[in-house]
């Protein structure tokens, strides 16, 4: 049997959704940019839609949305534009020690540059404290940006207490909701969200097709520059097929929500059961309740996240040990360092990340498989002593 549990790296794409794309990839091939034609028009059409849509699973305005090429970008986009825009009001940043490395990096190069950033401790489940933003704003403080959920462990932040906290105090909000859209309904009025990253990828979408909202009225300095794409904030011919594809695929995410994710979410939970059940010495990392519905994120002791993973792969299982940006590292997820676990016990950790394609056949196989190449593992572990 073939498993796939790393839908937090990336997620099949939906069939409709492709189905959608087809014109934009054969037969409605015209630039954007150019309206004198009946092409460029039809391309136009498509662009439009994808913008309501994602506006609409968001509850913002289509002239809010901004197309990039995906989280990364947008990320970059939110988090420079706005110090750039706003030099004037202060050079001051916070964030927390668990952000998603598109976050964490360009933080610690604008740190390098000359701003002041706050990277705010979490607690045991990798969660921060909406007091603890609070406390470390001050007067030359531009923007806070705290992710919605952890790509890592799962655990769901404050967002609407943060932004409440941000909107009083007149700091912009952003955060990176990656993880999160297509698993947990995000109202960006009612959270007072003043931006927020998304990719399409990882809700049954296209790869290389991102967006970013940005409240109305709020300004942004574009980090592509060029033509006058995306009201000149940002430069570059629109990806047609892409966006149409993020539109589609976020439309039917949200749609099904209130369906899929409750399914979801109990099988994470047999997952967990399971796993706690038949492997001793194994400890769930994040919050137990308060975690996106599809992530499971394990510390398994006295042996390598990295050995379980091949064995799994195996037999037939996909996982991963943390953030697939970062997979290629032999270092230990910084998340779970933060979050106070020690370095060999974060060194045996291995996530497993469903969606809702995923089955309970399929849940079963690795409850079943998954002891067996842990008890292998752990007799040739000289850590291992029962």
């Amino acid at each position: 049997m073939k498993v796939y549990l790393d839908n937090a790296a990336t997620t099949a794409l939906d069939s409709e959704v492709l189905e959608k794309m087809m014109p934009y990839l054969t037969e409605i091939y015209g630039n954007p940019s150019n309206q004198h034609h009946s092409f460029g028009r039809e391309a136009v059409k498509g662009v439009d839609t994808a913008r309501k849509q994602v506006a609409d699973a968001l509850n913002a305005s289509p002239d809010e949305i901004i197309f990039t090429a995906g989280g990364t970008e947008a990320d970059n986009l939110a988090i420079k534009g706005i110090l750039q825009k706003y030099k004037s009001k202060g050079n001051h940043i916070i964030t927390t020690a668990v952000e998603h490395h598109a976050i964490m990096h360009t933080c610690e190069q604008l740190e390098k540059d000359g701003y002041d950033v706050t990277f705010l401790p979490v607690d045991e489940f990798g969660a921060v404290s909406a007091e603890a933003v609070e406390n470390a704003i001050k007067d030359s403080t531009v923007l806070v940006s705290v992710m919605f959920a952890n790509n890592e462990v799962g655990t769901i932040m404050p967002i609407a207490e943060i932004g409440e906290i941000c909107r009083r105090r007149k700091v912009y909000f952003h955060t990176d909701a990656v993880q999160a859209i297509g698993h947990i309904a995000i109202d960006v009025k009612a959270m007072n969200i003043d931006m927020l990253s998304l990719s399409a990828h990882k809700f049954h979408g296209p790869k290389g097709v991102g967006a970013l909202y940005v409240r109305r009225g709020i300004g942004l300095m574009p980090q592509m520059t060029g033509g006058a794409q995306e009201r000149k904030r940002r430069a570059g011919t629109e990806n047609v097929p892409g966006i149409v594809g993020l539109g589609a695929a976020i439309e039917k995410a949200a749609e099904r929500i209130a369906v899929d994710m409750p399914k979801v979410a109990a099988l994470r939970d047999k997952l967990i059961e399971g796993i706690e059940s038949t492997i001793p010495e194994v400890k769930l990392n994040g919050h137990r309740q308060n975690r996106l519905p599809n992530n499971v994120n394990i510390s398994i002791k006295y042996i390598e996240g990295e050995s379980v993973l091949m064995m799994l792969d195996m037999l037939g299982i996909a996982a991963s040990s943390g953030s697939a940006c970062a997979s290629a590292s032999i270092d230990p997820s910084h998340v779970l360092l933060a979050m106070g676990i020690p370095h060999e016990t974060a060194h045996g950790s291995i996530r497993l990340t469903l969606s809702d394609k995923t089955t309970e056949e399929e849940i079963d196989y690795v409850i079943k498989t998954l002891p067996t190449v842990v008890e292998r593992l752990r007799k040739m572990s000289p850590l291992y002593n029962k």
